[in-house]
């Protein structure tokens, strides 16, 4: 058998954690590249006896040189606490980063896939959401930094394609969640989960009335996998994302049921850009990929619980 080598930015993230464990699953040799801004080695540890995969530690907004046949750039901070925390650095692994996979991808003509996000269509005035649709962002806010600099790096992949034939794929994130989500992340699942399970009074910001659409883990990667499989004149940009939408305050609702917590709910001013709709339309994706999520909230929301059970324990 002929092990293709993948090379993993982010890889000690909640995401890039569980696409390499699908990677190695499928018999390939897979470099995990990582500077712990925000991943976790706990993330990864269970695989650190695997002759085919390797931890180098790194910050992908300097050079690296490596010989791979595929790149999954998923480096980035990508819950608000995190990428607001240091604004800067956060552009600059978008954009700085993006600009060394790529050149990466050229020097050793590797496929790369961009791990883009939902957030390039801002608080949007098109619902659901479809790839031509161009966003409503503001250039100059809070959430900024990370909706601009994805922004800024689908530009750069798409030129690199046109300009030098490098051979991309772009897929566009919707809300996902799962086991290995940092219990910190400001996220609302992990949010509302850590403070059920803590006996905590559950955050909703605004009214709650707010939707949003999530996505189980496994769905995401299956849809990765296949997006850097799928025909090579088919370069995306691609929505993965589950489009059973729900309100934040069903979503509230639902983890007091399912952690038989005694939490109640208030409500606190909706920060500054926050989306009032987020769905994706996944049309391209079954057409193209063949791809749709199977794993639906309760399900998902069950194995999430179980496993940050072990931070309050």
């Amino acid at each position: 058998m002929i092990r293709k080598k993948v090379l993993v930015t982010g890889g000690a993230g909640f995401v890039g954690s569980h696409l390499i464990d699908r990677l190695l699953k499928e018999g390939n040799e897979v470099i995990c590249v990582d500077n712990y801004f925000t991943g976790q080695k706990q993330n990864i540890i269970h695989l650190m006896e695997n002759p085919f995969f390797e931890y180098i530690r790194h910050d992908i907004t300097m050079p690296f040189f490596i010989e791979v046949d595929e790149i999954f750039n998923l480096a980035c901070p990508a819950s608000p606490i995190h990428y607001q925390l240091n604004p800067i650095k956060t552009v600059k692994t978008s954009v700085s980063g993006a600009i060394n996979m790529l050149g990466l991808a050229k020097r050793i003509n590797a496929k790369i896939l961009q791990a883009s996000t939902s957030e390039v269509y801002g608080d949007p005035k098109v619902h659901p959401q479809r790839e031509d649709y161009w966003g409503h962002v503001n250039p100059i806010g809070t959430r900024s930094c990370y909706d601009e600099g994805k922004r800024v790096a689908e530009t750069l992949f798409f030129n690199y394609h046109w300009q030098n034939q490098v051979r991309i794929k772009v897929i566009r994130i919707f809300n996902t969640y799962g086991p290995r989500m940092h219990p910190h992340d400001g996220r609302v699942v992990s949010n509302f989960i850590m403070q059920a399970l803590q006996g905590k009074d559950i955050t909703i910001y605004g009214d709650g009335s707010q939707t949003r659409s999530f996505q189980y883990v496994d769905d995401l990667v299956e849809g990765m996998i296949r997006m850097m499989n799928s025909r090579e004149d088919f370069i995306g940009p691609v929505n993965i994302g589950n489009p059973n939408e729900f309100t934040i305050g069903e979503l509230a609702e639902k983890v007091i049921e399912l952690t038989g917590t005694k939490s109640k709910i208030i409500y606190e001013a909706l920060p500054s850009d926050d989306p009032l709709q987020r769905q994706p339309d996944i049309s391209l994706a079954k057409k193209e990929l063949n791809w749709q999520p199977n794993i639906q909230l309760e399900e998902g929301l069950k194995k999430t619980i179980d496993y940050f059970k072990r931070y309050v324990n």
